[in-house]
């Protein structure tokens, strides 16, 4: 009996301090997950860091972010698949191309249903938020909190759409201050209130600046007002960049493609934008054979209230004005983070949406395929996960980050996803043996918003780049009723363009300054290319088999 009694009194100890373990034991499971911080600002190109090491690093222009990138990982090939603001955006959270979530381009949007990442990352049992920037239309539901900019959202004052009682989007906020430092603030307030502490969690923070037209903090009017901004040699001599494609027969489409600092495209052009009123504008407004040199170095005078700068020196001013904004919103966040002992279990990823011209080429805005605008920044820091000091250049695109942070939250990439986890390269630095050695571009708005860029696909390796400008929209335009956001898109729907090849050999020429395609050098390359380029776009299911008009326009011109 007496044995009996013991027994039961070691199976009951038993039961409690197994009970015990096990309730430490997922505790500290939960307690070892890693929270999930995504930061991305919007055209905050790699030329606007000191990492990168462009002509501005010398600057100091993101010293913050720098620290942050060299205390993880720094990926020096990470690539957009479309460079423009909402097929960016929906390829990161579907970890899907453009034709496989179906966003093309900037009036495509993203139902709550096909919002895989946070769908995702809500079964791995994180609480997910998303502040600032979204910009997919459709109300941002799969995220468990919400406060974000409607469209595009305004510098100053913005407003935010939450989650209320009406319907999407009739719950609105408004605030006063600037954007970027709104956006931090809503983010700080998500983390210290309304959180589950006993969750880990997934955010989602994204910056407006530094999108056109530039619109700064006031605190930083005075940043940079007396240094002179490295200019790009590009911006005066673009070499034999380009091809009949983007510049015409003899140059003659050079007015009017590709959105410029200068005055060289008369349609739409950054001195046109910010000096409309200027006297630099009712100078040469109306002068078509002034020279580029002439325009963008033209001394303002203090009635412009512009601190007397040339075009293309306020230009940039004003651009990293807004950079310097971000970065001290980030440091902000950091301090916080590190304040409340989070900051070493969790997961920080640094990007922007997609690359930006700052003048190369006379190029402004992003779209093309050229490295500036096509290339993102992208790093990682995760001390309890990640060696610090990495560098690595190994190609990675956008669809890749959903898969990514699935896996780093301990989850699988699903099979709907066409990215691939590259957290073995965060963890080791090296890539696996059958890793991606090519990424796909596809731009799909054709010569659209005054921007004036023609539609084109292409592949970058490492060492090289070709490009295919097929010159059409991707509705059928010989049919007379077709329309497609015609009024949206602001151009002449009939616009054709000429058909070309561009090839780079990338290693010789990283500027991108020689159409390489014509050079009998390079035959069995760009052999090579195409094949890949073929292969490619059928395992994405990028093909233009749905759009006869264009595959007849590859058909034709593909072995030119």
């Amino acid at each position: 009996m007496q044995f009996r009694s013991n027994l039961m009194q070691f199976f009951c100890i038993f039961a409690i301090l197994l009970s015990f373990s096990c309730k430490k034991e997922t505790e500290e499971s939960s307690k070892q997950k890693p929270n999930i911080i995504y930061i991305m600002s919007d055209d905050h190109t790699t030329q606007g860091f000191g990492i990168y090491g462009s002509r501005l690093a010398s600057l100091n222009p993101t010293p913050t972010l720098d620290k942050l990138a060299n205390e993880g990982v720094i990926f020096d090939n990470c690539y957009v698949n479309n460079a423009i603001c909402v097929p960016s955006r929906a390829a990161i959270i579907t970890g899907q191309n453009s034709q496989a979530n179906g966003v093309l381009d900037l009036e495509g949007d993203l139902a709550p249903e096909n919002q895989y990442l946070p769908t995702e990352m809500k079964a791995l049992g994180y609480q997910t938020a998303i502040v600032g920037k979204w910009h997919l239309h459709k109300e941002p539901a799969a995220f468990d909190f919400y406060e974000v900019l409607p469209v595009q959202g305004k510098y100053f004052n913005p407003t935010f759409r939450v989650r209320g009682e009406k319907p999407w989007p009739g719950n609105t906020v408004k605030t006063e201050g600037h954007s970027s430092d709104k956006i931090t603030d809503i983010a700080l307030d998500w983390l210290k209130n309304k959180r589950d502490p006993n969750k880990p969690f997934f955010l989602m923070h994204h910056f407006k600046a530094p999108h056109d037209d530039f619109e700064n903090a006031k605190r930083y009017d005075s940043y940079l007002e007396d240094t002179f901004i490295p200019e790009p040699e590009s911006m005066y001599d673009n070499g034999n960049n380009g091809s009949i494609a983007t510049r015409g027969a003899n140059d003659s489409l050079t007015r009017i493609i590709g959105s410029s600092v200068s005055h060289r495209n008369l349609i739409r052009n950054q001195a046109m934008n910010i000096y409309k009123d200027s006297s630099i504008h009712r100078k040469y407004r109306n002068q078509k054979d002034i020279k580029p040199e002439e325009y963008t170095k033209w001394k303002l005078s203090k009635a412009d209230s512009i601190h007397a700068s040339t075009v293309y020196q306020y230009y940039l001013k004003r651009y990293l004005r807004c950079v310097k904004g971000v970065d001290d919103n980030v440091k902000r966040l950091m301090d916080y983070l590190e304040a409340e002992n989070l900051l070493e279990n969790t997961i920080i990823i640094y990007t922007g949406d997609q690359g930006f011209m700052l003048g190369e080429h006379d190029y402004i805005d992003k779209r093309w395929m050229y490295d500036e605008s096509m290339r993102m920044p992208f790093f990682v820091r995760f001390p309890e996960g990640i060696k610090s000091g990495i560098r690595t250049d190994a190609i990675i695109n956008n669809t890749d980050f959903a898969p990514t942070m699935i896996e780093l939250a301990g989850g699988t990439t699903p099979d709907y996803m066409q990215g691939k986890s590259f957290k073995q390269i965060l963890k080791t630095g090296e890539e696996p043996e059958n890793w991606q050695k090519s990424t796909y571009y596809r731009y799909w708005m054709h010569m659209a918003h005054r921007h004036q860029n023609p539609a084109h696909f292409g592949i970058r390796t490492k060492d090289y780049k070709l490009i295919f400008f097929y010159g059409k929209y991707w509705v059928d335009t010989d049919d007379p009723s077709a329309e497609y956001n015609k009024k949206s898109w602001g151009n002449d729907f009939t616009n054709h363009t000429p058909v070309a090849w561009e090839f780079y050999d990338l290693k010789k020429d990283p500027k991108e300054m020689n159409n390489a395609y014509s050079d009998p050098e390079y035959k069995n390359v760009i052999t090579d290319l195409k094949a890949q380029l073929i292969k490619l776009r059928e395992d994405l299911n990028e093909t233009d088999k749905n759009y006869p008009h264009i595959q007849k326009v590859i058909d034709e011109h593909w072995d030119d």
